[in-house]
């Protein structure tokens, strides 16, 4: 392998500025980065090439070639990661080949489009009684904390049969989870938390299931014998965790940018017919998943023109690619009308992409078009500027957003 002198790389992760959480990079570090594919130094050490274009972010998260097993030598780390455990080998999303096919396979049912729609009045009831809610606590409130967070929060507890009354619980640890301030060892402590609650609750539904995804998961697998508990209890973790983590972070930055341009909220409250597109552009220019997706190339590759080595690392920028300006027009700007918006890859691309954004995009329609409907009137009580973001986090939002109407 090449000397590569990391101190002279540009460190990553890139962060937005301050005063504007739309836009994901700063144009000083697309400077420094020198072109569409450059060398990066890393958070934890060593180096990995970031990849920002749209055709190459595609191209790389298709190839077989690259692994997405954050424990094998030499792989990107982005994030504190605990040691590795025998028990987490429910984490489907750092798997390959066919171990990771075997559990998506498992929930490809559940989130299927046909799926989602017949929970769509649970998810409608849930946004309303949030926002009658929120109402009664009268303005001003916390968006993220009345509304944002709850709305995800509710329907995973749902569709998986968790108690919502344990919110607090897993809200917690899961943030522990997802920062990238947070050290190994508070990350183990915050997954052993999250396995003990999951798995009395398997061993639970194991004499009293009920109607949901984890007692069809243990009657269907886990009894005959298909699924470990351990497997069990570890995607449980996983679809919690990223279930309402990151849609609570896209219902409140869809709000705040929405705030931004009222002719689009009122537009929205006159037709929500509109609100397919306006999701679809929104998930583009927002792009949550900032930190990128890291992978570790297992062979010899070619990434829009640049040789990659095996046991080299890469870092797919999902929030760079939609801001192409190849494939989007203007893309900074953000425009509900976009006919390309559709193109984005938000929820990633190729295997890998997240199994669950068909609930993800019925939250963001249903909660954003009760949310015009509901308060017509409604402002944000800080300025853009002032939004309290959250830059450690692994999934971008914002901490708070107190509002009015």
């Amino acid at each position: 392998m090449i000397d590569i002198d990391v101190a002279s790389l540009p460190a990553y992760p890139f962060i937005g500025p301050d005063d504007n959480p739309f836009i994901p990079v700063k144009d000083a570090d697309l400077e420094r980065l020198g072109g569409s594919i450059g060398k990066v130094r890393l958070p934890f050490g060593g180096w990995a090439w970031l990849i920002t274009e749209h055709q190459d972010v595609r191209q790389l998260l298709r190839h077989p070639g690259f692994s997405s097993d954050q424990y094998k030598p030499g792989f990107p780390v982005l994030n504190p990661i605990p040691p590795k455990q025998d028990d987490a080998s429910g984490l489907f999303i750092f798997m390959d080949g066919d171990a990771h096919s075997r559990l998506r396979r498992m929930l490809t049912a559940e989130f299927m489009i046909k799926n989602i729609r017949r929970i769509e009045p649970l998810i409608e009831e849930t946004v309303i009684e949030s926002l009658e809610r929120m109402r009664g606590l009268g303005a001003p409130v916390d968006l993220m904390a009345e509304f944002a967070l709850p709305v995800p929060s509710m329907t995973i507890c749902h569709l998986l049969g968790v108690p919502y009354s344990d919110h607090d619980f897993f809200q917690h640890h899961s943030a522990v989870i997802m920062d990238r301030k947070s050290g190994p060892a508070e990350v183990e402590g915050a997954l052993g938390a999250l396995a003990g609650l999951l798995g009395d609750l398997v061993e639970a539904k194991r004499t009293e299931p009920t109607d949901d995804l984890l007692s069809r998961l243990v009657i269907e697998r886990v009894v005959p014998g298909e699924l470990r508990k351990d497997e069990l209890v570890s995607l449980a973790m996983l679809l919690l965790v990223a279930g309402h983590e990151t849609t609570a972070n896209m219902i409140g930055l869809s709000a705040l940018v929405l705030l931004q341009h009222p002719e689009h909220l009122a537009a929205l409250r006159e037709n929500p017919d509109l609100a397919p597109g306006m999701v679809e552009e929104l998930l583009r220019y927002l792009t949550v998943v900032r930190t990128g997706l890291p992978r570790l190339a297992m062979e010899d590759a070619e990434i829009g023109g640049q040789k990659i080595r095996a046991g080299e690392g890469v870092v797919a920028m999902l929030a760079m690619s939609n801001r192409d300006h190849s494939v989007f027009s203007d893309p900074e700007v953000f425009d509900p009308a976009r006919r390309e918006a559709h193109r984005h890859m938000a929820f990633g691309f190729g295997l890998h992409q997240c199994i669950g954004q068909p609930l993800a995009r019925a939250e963001l329609r249903v909660a954003l078009v009760e949310l015009a409907r509901r308060f017509p009137g409604l402002r944000s009580e800080v300025a853009l500027a002032d939004a309290a973001q959250r830059p450690m986090a692994v999934t971008f939002g914002v901490a708070e957003l107190p509002v009015t109407w």
